[in-house]
């Protein structure tokens, strides 16, 4: 308890130094702006009406309501199959965490479905975690799906407890265009205009990150999907009404990712009603909006290539993954989960669930040498304290799904594409605040699994008082 993890802290997959680094980029929503809990519940709330009204979908749909404990990011779909799972960095199921409508499917059914609990890469997601091109899985990267995955298992409940005859895919495709509309057709832009305190979480700490790097002579940029006005009124409302004078370039409706691939699109003005202007763009104007862009347009104009770009996103995909991959930009993931969960880390019941838990392995990993019925009796007793504590351990950080970022032993299938497309995350970009601007980030050297000696071969993984007691009982 004496080394608590810091959940202000930033992170490094590799290493990054700000000295190397000239330009900063943002995303918009969860990056420099976030959103209270009241958010998701619109979204999951005007979704469920349009599936009723435009849909035709039952009206019984409309008793059930936004849970914000049930969902976690990362999370798979089997599109065909209507189940909601977790799934880790090698492809396979964490049971347990795998759901049909808001009940946990039992191991042996899921079993059976999938012949073991390995999903073959044929089915995964495709590389924007899409359900596309064969792929019978969607992966939900995005903060704002949360409450798409619980629409997509209430109506799912509803359909089975009724015993009415769908097809999942079609359900899917209507709960995708759904909450695609909430955002599209303008709803939630309206809902959080009209009552932006009530939707926005007011951060002074966003203005004095943007006005540190504004300090120290760094370029910055903004590049969103979301709409000129509704950025402007979220800007004015957590930096001020002259944010626009913190960025020499603001790109809007960027349509990521295929603002990093499309290089056919030449840039447009907004004018402050909103209006695209047709003049040609020969140089961007510092303060101006943009839309109708590619990145490739950007580079050309702008001249910022390689790693001396830092570009934030909460979106791995979105966000991420073309810039490390195809620019060579280096890149910082906004994860917001981070901060809970390290709290819930630093708490004395998870430090001590954890020391049992690695000494139970311990103990099954010397001891299964031992091979006469009454040593086999108490290993399977061992095994299934194991397995109690590990869903003891799932349940500190959500009851259905667990951490975020590991299974029972391995890293999740989103933990994977983090550390493949993010040089550094952090739980907020008010992190940056405590690091100075020529800071260097150096990821910790953790050993590979053939550089820590076995359990049986090591001594000193023996001397924690907690195993010592075990083994004499």
């Amino acid at each position: 308890m004496s080394n608590l993890l810091n959940p202000d802290a930033i992170f490094s997959n590799n290493e990054l130094s700000l000295s190397d680094i000239e330009i900063y980029g943002f995303d918009y929503d969860y990056t420099l702006v976030f959103y209270s809990k009241h958010l998701h519940t619109l979204i999951f709330n005007a979704a469920r009406d349009l599936l009723i009204n435009e849909h035709r979908y039952p009206v019984e749909i409309r008793k059930y309501e936004y849970d914000p404990d049930f969902a976690i990011r990362g999370l798979h779909y089997d599109v065909q199959r209507a189940i909601l799972m977790k799934i880790d960095a090698f492809h396979y199921i964490q049971l347990g965490t795998v759901y049909r409508g808001l009940s946990v499917v039992p191991d042996e059914e899921v079993i059976e479905m999938y012949e073991g609990s390995h999903v073959p890469l044929e089915q995964m997601s495709d590389f924007y975690g899409k359900s596309s091109h064969g792929n019978t899985m969607k992966q939900f990267m995005d903060i704002f799906s949360l409450p798409e995955m619980t629409l997509l298992s209430c109506v799912n409940e509803h359909f089975l407890k009724n015993n009415i005859d769908y097809e999942p895919v079609h359900l899917y495709k209507d709960v995708k265009d759904s909450i695609r509309d909430v955002h599209i057709k303008g709803i939630m832009y309206r809902a959080i205009e009209a009552d932006i305190e009530k939707y926005i979480c007011y951060a002074e700490q966003t203005r004095a990150v943007l006005a540190k790097l504004a300090d120290h002579g760094k370029k910055m940029f903004l590049i969103t999907n979301s709409p000129s006005s509704f950025v402007d009124k979220g800007m004015r409302y957590i930096v001020g009404k002259d944010w626009r004078d913190l960025f020499d370039v603001v790109i809007v409706q960027a349509e990521k990712p295929n603002f990093f691939n499309d290089k056919r699109r030449p840039f447009r003005k907004v004018n402050e009603k909103g209006v695209l202007l047709w003049d040609k763009i020969h140089k961007l104007q510092k303060g101006q909006i943009y839309k109708q862009v590619s990145v490739y347009e950007f580079l050309k104009l702008t001249g910022w290539r390689g790693s001396k770009v830092l570009y934030f996103g909460d979106h791995i995909y979105s966000d991420l993954a073309d810039l490390t991959l195809k620019h060579g930009w280096r890149t910082g993931a906004i994860i917001p989960e981070l901060r809970s969960e390290l709290k819930i880390m630093n708490t004395e019941q998870y430090v001590q669930t954890m020391t049992w838990l690695q000494t139970l392995t311990g103990l099954l990993e010397q001891m299964q040498v031992h091979r006469d019925a009454e040593s086999q009796l108490v290993l399977q007793e061992w095994k299934k304290e194991r397995r109690e504590v590990r869903e003891m351990t799932k349940s500190f950080f959500n009851a259905q799904f667990g951490s975020l970022f590991r299974t029972d032993q391995n890293p999740t299938y989103f933990l994977r594409r983090l550390s493949r497309f993010a040089d550094i995350y952090m739980a907020s970009l008010s992190c940056l605040l405590n690091y100075d601007v020529n800071h260097t980030f150096y990821p910790r050297r953790t050993p590979l699994q053939h550089e820590l000696p076995a359990w049986s071969d090591s001594s000193s993984a023996f001397r924690a008082p907690a195993l010592q007691e075990a083994q004499a009982k």
